[in-house]
């Protein structure tokens, strides 16, 4: 199952909690995820500093257990929007009898 994660800041986090440290921990599980096959695209919004994942798991609850691995996540800076993705299923109109 295919599903995006948008990150959003969690109310109250200290900007000076971001530190050099942490933030390598987290391109570090980022980076493992990736190789595990959960994360398979990784971005950050063009209009804001927060990070769009998209992932492959069996389910939402997978994806959330996957995501509270980050350093980010832990340390209760950032929280993730889980959005499931289907298929689009709009091709199939091109194929129907009548399609013209």
């Amino acid at each position: 199952m295919k599903i995006l994660a948008i990150e959003r800041d969690v109310p109250g986090a200290n900007d000076d909690a971001y530190t050099a440290e942490l933030l390598h921990a987290e391109a570090r599980r980022a980076w493992q995820l990736y190789q595990e096959g959960i994360a398979r695209e990784l971005y950050f919004r063009a209009d804001r500093t927060e990070a769009v994942i998209m992932l492959e798991c069996a389910s939402v609850e997978a994806a959330r257990t996957a995501l509270e691995t980050l350093p980010l996540v832990q340390a209760g800076l950032v929280a993730f929007d889980l959005i499931p993705l289907k298929a689009y299923p709009g091709f199939e109109r091109l194929f129907a009898a009548n399609a013209r």
